[in-house]
């Protein structure tokens, strides 16, 4: 086994060691996937990627022992875990590597990384790093986001088929009120749509916004659901409004997914989304290849920054006939105007 190897990065040399270290292990339908493979693939993918994490804070998804159903992900309780999540600027990091500060909804601070430049990435690779978990905002202006993200996250009893379906839906929603929305995998069973928006309005202003447009896609489609509690919603699509709350991220496009495979979060066209039958076709063996056949499906997405005010009028709609804020992560501090954080199961029990 090779001790270590250097791969260039744009006009950069990034060392990698333990190269062959084998990350995501073969199935049957990729080959065993190595760390080096894995920094290949980041470097191919360079303009894609670099299009979702330039200038954005990002916390690093970390699995330096590679992907197995018997591997943990370290929690904030425990500690402990053979994966974990990156927020602060690890130690040993290239002098090339910039960063952007912080603040979460605990107050507390941090530097994070804030990638300009594919070393960087290359480098987060070496580091065990396989997803990315870029902030909706640029370094800019950290407490503005730019991006408005719609998580269609399928619950029990529903999948991929049902997901993509509701997608085109709430696409439909998004042109009727002059927004183009961009659409990717998201490494699993669920799909993502994104949207650029002018960086005017608070997180909190995003989150209503998402909320509401829900509320909207919810009205049209008996699939949709946007209760906040897993046992009210049923066998529905989550509209995950909450991934839009202040530090809450969604794995980045061209990111690899900690599944077997190593499935990629793939920004698609409309089209390419109706004629996909299984995720897991789009994966680190076969992606690249379809950059080559055609470019970035995302390349023309910071053409436009859209207005949120129609969605944030419809929010204030549903406040007016009694819809209004929804529960945050239980993690966060208690919000203006959230209703209590109890199951209704509880609540009723009460």
């Amino acid at each position: 086994m090779a001790d270590a190897v250097e791969v260039e990065a744009g006009g950069r040399t990034v060392r990698v060691s333990s190269p062959d270290r084998v990350i995501f292990e073969a199935t049957d339908r990729t080959p065993d996937i190595t760390k080096l493979d894995v920094v290949h693939y980041f470097v191919e993918v360079e303009d894609g990627i670099m299009r979702a994490l330039r200038d954005r804070p990002t916390t690093l998804e970390r699995w330096p022992k590679g992907v197995r159903s018997d591997m943990v992900m370290a929690t904030r309780v425990d500690g402990h875990g053979d994966a974990f999540y990156q927020k602060r600027v690890p130690r040993g990091a290239p002098p090339y590597l910039e960063t952007v500060r912080i603040h979460f909804p605990s107050g507390r601070r941090a530097d994070e990384i804030c990638p300009t430049e594919i070393a960087v990435i290359a480098w987060a690779a070496q580091m065990g790093t396989i997803t990315f978990h870029p902030w909706p905002v640029r370094r800019a202006d950290v407490d503005r986001p730019d991006e408005m993200r719609i998580d269609l996250d399928p619950q029990p009893g529903t999948d991929f088929d049902d997901a993509r379906s509701v997608a085109f839906v709430a696409r439909d929603l998004l042109e009727e009120i002059g927004i183009r929305g961009f659409v990717k995998t998201s490494g699993n069973r669920g799909v993502h749509i994104f949207v650029r928006i002018a960086p005017r309005w608070t997180f909190t202003d995003v989150r209503h916004a998402v909320l509401a447009f829900g509320r909207e896609l919810e009205r049209r489609d008996e699939r949709v659901t946007t209760a906040w509690w897993k046992e009210e919603r049923g066998a529905r699509i989550f509209v995950d409004f909450n991934q839009n709350a202040r530090d809450r991220t969604i794995a980045s496009a061209y990111s690899l997914r900690p599944k077997p495979g190593a499935p990629v979060s793939t920004p698609l066209t409309w089209d390419e989304l109706a004629d996909l039958d299984d995720p897991r076709d789009l994966n680190l063996t076969t992606v690249p290849a379809l950059l080559r056949e055609r470019p970035d499906a995302w390349r023309e997405i910071d053409d436009v920054a859209h207005d949120l005010t129609t969605l944030l009028e419809w929010y204030a709609r549903d406040e007016e006939t009694g819809q209004g804020e929804m529960p945050y992560p239980p993690d966060y501090p208690k919000m203006p105007g959230e209703p209590r954080r109890v199951q209704p199961s509880r609540r009723k029990a009460d």
